[in-house]
């Protein structure tokens, strides 16, 4: 779903440059409300997690691959803001550092795989949650729906974009048809990823999960012969809630997931690249301005081992976007911390 340049022309990546920066810009204020002392170092982590399972291309159907979009993931696990900017991070890295997805197409990427693909999984997860039976089973069905729901989303949106700035006369039907048809395939990719991924934190720490905050409720006494709430639990000490396990566990997950088995991704185009390709979308496509960064096509140059390259590649990505993204979201808690009006009383409560 990395758009390139020259797929989209310069008016309507200009429109989604403006868009995505409006986005991110509220994010930014709407994260303060979600990161606490817990969840602030976990989404540096998301990050640097959905980048490393991005390099995991997983073969769908005729010859075609695709991966983790990663806005469901990460706006279950640290809060719809937050995850526009972890999946924002990770665009911009790759942008400029992988010359994957173009650099001017970076608001047309922002919009369909941060922007749609958080608002989409988030809303449709919100509804379900209500719905469903109140418990963890719940919350990993949830994710795994909200996560299909929302690639086929970013594929439709890509087409609209398409049918207002293409640059080539392709015919939107075919268009839509296609994107839609091999994104449904990828989107049982990116649920099956996001529900093991969410229940597996959830099984272990259900108080850093942003999606799970809900699943705490009183307990309630019987008392002649009426329900009563029983008192609140008193909290665990910090230190016995200290997220560094997970954290530290992510991380080194994220190393191997990166830089060792991503060599046995698959090599097949991913759904954009392979619709582009059949439907002629990529006849203007345009050379990456960083096309000659030493990262690019995640290998690295002068690194002649293809093996060791990619691995090398893939750990340097996941460093830089933990550092990056950590960077950012201590930066947006500091925020919280000096302005303290900006945080709504129930936002404060139990994750």
């Amino acid at each position: 779903m990395h758009v390139p340049d020259g797929f989209i022309d310069a008016p309507t990546s200009a429109v989604t440059g403006v868009v995505a920066a409006a986005a991110v810009a509220v994010s930014l204020r709407g994260a303060r409300r979600e990161l606490d002392e817990r969840t602030a170092p976990l989404a540096g982590l998301v990050a640097a997690f959905i980048f490393a399972v991005q390099m995991l291309n997983f073969p769908v159907a005729a010859g075609t691959s695709g991966h983790l979009l990663g806005g469901a993931l990460a706006a279950i696990l640290v809060g719809p803001c937050t995850g526009v900017l972890c999946v924002s991070v990770v665009l911009l890295m790759q942008g400029i550092l992988f010359a994957d997805g173009g650099l001017t197409a970076l608001g047309v990427n922002i919009t369909n795989m941060a922007i749609v693909t958080t608002v989409v999984a988030y809303a449709v997860f919100r509804l379900l949650v209500k719905v469903l039976p109140r418990g963890r089973r719940s919350i990993t069905v949830a994710s795994f729906a909200a996560a299909l729901l929302s690639v086929p989303a970013a594929a439709l949106a890509f087409t609209l974009m398409y049918a207002v700035g293409g640059t080539t006369d392709v015919s939107l039907g075919k268009v839509a048809t296609a994107m839609v048809g091999v994104h449904v395939l990828i989107g049982l990719g990116e649920a099956t990823i996001t529900a093991l991924t969410v229940g597996a934190v959830v099984a272990v720490r259900p108080d850093l999960v942003y999606g799970a905050r809900d699943l705490r409720q009183r307990l309630s006494l019987r008392v002649n012969g009426e329900l009563v709430d029983a008192p609140a639990a008193e909290p665990a000490p910090v230190a016995a809630r200290s997220p560094r396990r997970i954290w530290a566990v992510g991380l080194v997950t994220s190393l191997v997931l990166a830089g060792f088995v991503s060599f046995y991704a698959s090599a097949n185009p991913d759904g954009l690249e392979k619709v582009a390709a059949d439907h002629g979308i990529d006849k203007k496509a345009e050379d990456h301005a960083a096309a000659d960064s030493p990262l690019a096509d995640y290998g690295v140059k002068d690194v002649t081992d293809a093996r060791l390259s990619g691995g090398l590649a893939g750990v340097i990505g996941v460093g830089v976007t933990v550092v990056a993204g950590s960077a950012v979201f201590w930066a947006v808690r500091r925020r919280r911390t000096a302005h303290p009006a900006d945080v709504s009383p129930a936002s404060t409560g139990g994750a």
